[in-house]
């Protein structure tokens, strides 16, 4: 339930909004692979879900881009 709020909104942000939500995303991915390095990781199931809302952002994005394309053609 809670992940099919989360794509919504994913959906509905702007432009910049997504790129703020990426650098947020990439961030915690980089701090999650250094906890993995050093054994400090409890929940390593969040490092797949992190992998997986990057991914979906950046869907998102080639969407909008290839949708504002289509719109100037």
């Amino acid at each position: 339930m809670k992940r099919e709020k989360l794509k919504k909104e994913i959906k509905m942000m702007t432009a910049d909004q997504l790129d703020e939500q990426l650098a947020k995303l990439k961030k915690e991915q980089f701090n999650l692979r250094f906890q993995r390095a050093s054994g400090q990781l409890e929940n390593t199931a969040r490092v797949r879900v992190v992998r997986r809302d990057i991914a979906r952002i950046k869907t998102v994005k080639t969407q909008q881009r290839n949708g504002a394309a289509a719109g100037k053609a």
